[in-house]
């Protein structure tokens, strides 16, 4: 009776260590940025940069990270829902936060490292339980774009004034 008692509890902990790392996996989607993915035209610019977002295992959070090479004047950077093919709403602000101000000259490195909830939602998103966003980021319907602005007008002169976002990149 013993020994099957010592298996039994042997089997129920073995199933327990493969179980718990399958449910404690964090799901990672990324995305290259560039300005060819831009629409409706593509843009022309030398910046490039990475952003990686990965939802917590409970499904309830979002961390993310955006670097930049090359950037000149980053402004914001906002996660949209929309298929390569088209532009679409901002749902979640990434960057600035607050009162804090968008950057003069070229930019290379981490821009911004945060995470958000579904409370961080704006747009069409408002009100939506964060598996929604979940959603659409796993059907690839997702994607973030970051903005420049030089601080003069006319807009759009060139690399580092493109206000509605210089560089793009799907998530996957």
């Amino acid at each position: 009776m013993c020994k099957s008692r010592n298996v039994l509890i042997s089997l129920v902990a073995a199933a327990a260590c493969f179980a718990i790392p399958a449910q404690a996996a964090d799901s990672v989607f990324t995305a290259a940025m560039d300005g060819a993915q831009c629409l409706p035209d593509a843009i022309k610019t030398p910046a490039t940069g990475t952003v990686e977002l990965r939802v917590s295992a409970d499904g309830k959070k979002i961390a993310y990270k955006i670097t930049l090479d090359k950037l000149l004047n980053p402004s914001q950077a906002d996660l949209h829902v929309g298929a390569a093919s088209q532009n679409g709403q901002s749902v979640v602000k990434l960057w600035p936060q607050g009162n804090a101000a968008g950057k003069r000259g070229e930019f290379t490195g981490v821009l911004v490292e945060g995470s958000f909830d579904a409370g961080d939602f704006v747009g069409p998103m408002t009100g939506s339980p964060m598996s929604d966003l979940v959603d659409e980021i796993r059907a690839g319907n997702t994607y973030v774009n970051v903005h420049t602005y030089d601080g003069m007008d006319p807009p759009y002169s060139g690399p580092g004034d493109y206000r509605v976002g210089e560089i793009r990149g799907q998530l996957k």
